[in-house]
């Protein structure tokens, strides 16, 4: 990871002068593939691509495999919640869900969750939050957002936006920023599951609060490995159409043996748990490599 300290909304040239300057810093860092997150999208990937030759992430007319555009992070927080399902931790019909960072993650989990019966009733973005106990519009709420913020939106009731992280609701999705459960909020948080859509959306004192509480939150390098995982198949030279099969089959498999680690050491922190199945793989690859 790597990150550059300017505004994500800066004149579009300037910013191309920038990330292209960026990519020609790494250049000698061979063993480092950068992709899309936030504030850079396929065409800052395409840039440093045209750099330095390589960079995951890319506009389809370059042969690469759009992460943003097919939400392959979110389609993987949903396949992570339907493992949940299929052990017998969530029913997704008719279960609410709340999704802070209605972005390129937020908008495509929720419009997979809906798709599996799921009730998404509240979201947020940077401006602000709206939430439905009914159940809000996922595809109209998509369209609003290509050109007005949250905040600005009237189907449904405005709330204070950091209220959305306490809402009623089965399912919580943090897909925007890190530590935004932490233990000043963590007791109030009333999800019966948290799927990390960010990247460290839950400090380690809170998740340790949550796991008390009996609320599951999945790390974030089991439930919205989508994207890496996309990207790992892109590199590989891998097509569009397996990124899904892919992601379903990888997401399925670590959920439930997240699931079954945790079951032999209830004592166990689920991101304790996925730093043990990493270590594991790690330990048993490296196994093999020449010693002598």
């Amino acid at each position: 990871k790597a990150g550059i300290v300017a505004d994500p909304r800066m004149d579009a040239c300037q910013k191309e002068r920038l990330v292209r300057a960026f990519g020609r810093a790494i250049r000698d860092l061979t063993d480092y593939i950068p992709g899309p997150d936030m504030g850079t999208d396929e065409a800052a990937m395409a840039w440093v691509h045209d750099e330095i030759g390589r960079a995951v992430g890319l506009p389809a007319v370059i042969g690469g495999i759009p992460l943003d555009e097919i939400g392959a992070t979110g389609y993987g927080l949903a396949e992570c919640a339907s493992a949940l399902e299929q052990a017998g931790r969530l029913r997704l019909a008719g279960a609410r869900v709340a999704v802070q960072g209605f972005g390129a993650v937020g908008r495509h989990a929720a419009l997979h969750l809906v798709e599996r019966g799921a009730r998404v009733v509240c979201v947020s973005d940077s401006s602000g939050a709206i939430y439905d106990p009914d159940g809000l519009d996922v595809p109209e709420l998509v369209e609003f957002k290509r050109s007005q913020p949250i905040a600005e939106c009237s189907m449904a009731k405005q709330i204070a936006r950091d209220d959305l992280l306490t809402a009623e609701c089965e399912v919580l999705v943090p897909a925007a920023q890190p530590d935004v459960v932490h233990e000043g909020n963590a007791e109030l948080v009333r999800a019966k599951v948290v799927l990390q859509g960010a990247n460290l959306p839950v400090t380690s004192g809170a998740e340790a609060i949550l796991a008390r509480r009996g609320i599951l939150s999945v790390p974030d390098v089991i439930a919205n490995a989508g994207g890496v995982i996309c990207a790992a198949l892109e590199h590989r030279g891998g097509l569009r159409a397996q990124a899904f099969a892919d992601i379903s089959e990888r997401i399925r498999g670590n959920t439930s043996e997240l699931l079954d680690r945790l079951s032999k050491r209830p004592d166990l922190l689920p991101s304790r748990a996925a730093v043990a199945m990493a270590r594991a793989r790690l330990d048993a690859a490296s196994a093999y490599r020449r010693r002598f």
